[in-house]
């Protein structure tokens, strides 16, 4: 089973990519969902992290006092407690990413159980994270700098800081356009994005797939 990391940027149009991936019939795993949607995919199982319940809960609470109302994550209250503050985002990240390497496990044995040779797996901080070493090949979507900051800034909530602070966190475009296997522009339509994702898929075929294998024999 071929593993194909999908990563962009904040603004990129990377959760509009993933979409055309799915209406394909590739198995996309969404982790960025998994965890401030609170919902991962798994056996056909949905689990919390962020709600009441959620696995999340109780290690947030404890390391981020006041970000717990009525048992589940006020991911509001949260990002406040972690925005440009890198240690209390490396807290987070200890607590979280155990959590989503679960969950993305369970979903790539589900999804080879279901038959698929081929999956997506839709990673915000792939590069920034190591993931790119755990996938076969890595699919970057990107658009032009000025595109990218008036999509963001148009969303709710959202400031030219907070903007400019997540920015921070992320590797810069163009690295990881050099870096990827596959670049798709999103600022040329969704007509040109849909040609694209089928050209990659089709050249998706040619590629061995090796980390699957790898990481199952690692596991323990």
């Amino acid at each position: 089973m071929l593993l194909v990391g999908l990563t962009g940027s904040i603004g990129m149009g990377k959760s509009e990519t993933a979409k055309m991936f799915a209406a394909l019939g590739v198995p996309v795993y969404d982790a960025d969902a998994a965890v401030h949607a609170g919902r991962i995919a798994a056996d056909a199982a949905v689990h919390a992290l962020y709600d009441v319940g959620g696995l999340a809960v109780a290690p947030i609470g404890a390391a981020f006092p006041g970000t717990v109302v009525d048992g589940k994550v006020d991911r509001t209250r949260l990002a406040a407690a972690t925005l440009g503050d890198d240690a209390a985002i490396k807290r987070l990240e200890a607590i979280i990413h155990p959590l989503v390497g679960k969950a993305q496990l369970d979903f790539l044995h589900a999804a080879e159980a279901g038959g698929a040779h081929l999956v997506v797996l839709d990673v915000p901080l792939l590069f920034e994270t190591g993931g790119d070493t755990r996938v076969d090949a890595v699919v970057v979507v990107s658009a032009p700098a000025d595109i990218q900051r008036a999509r963001v800034l148009a969303r709710p909530g959202m400031t030219a800081e907070k903007f400019e602070a997540i920015l921070k966190r992320q590797t810069a475009d163009a690295m990881k356009r050099a870096r990827a296997h596959y670049v798709i522009d999103t600022h040329l339509g969704l007509d040109h994005a849909r040609e694209r994702v089928a050209y990659v898929l089709e050249d998706l075929k040619r590629r061995e797939a090796r980390i699957w294998a790898a990481r199952k024999a690692a596991a323990p």
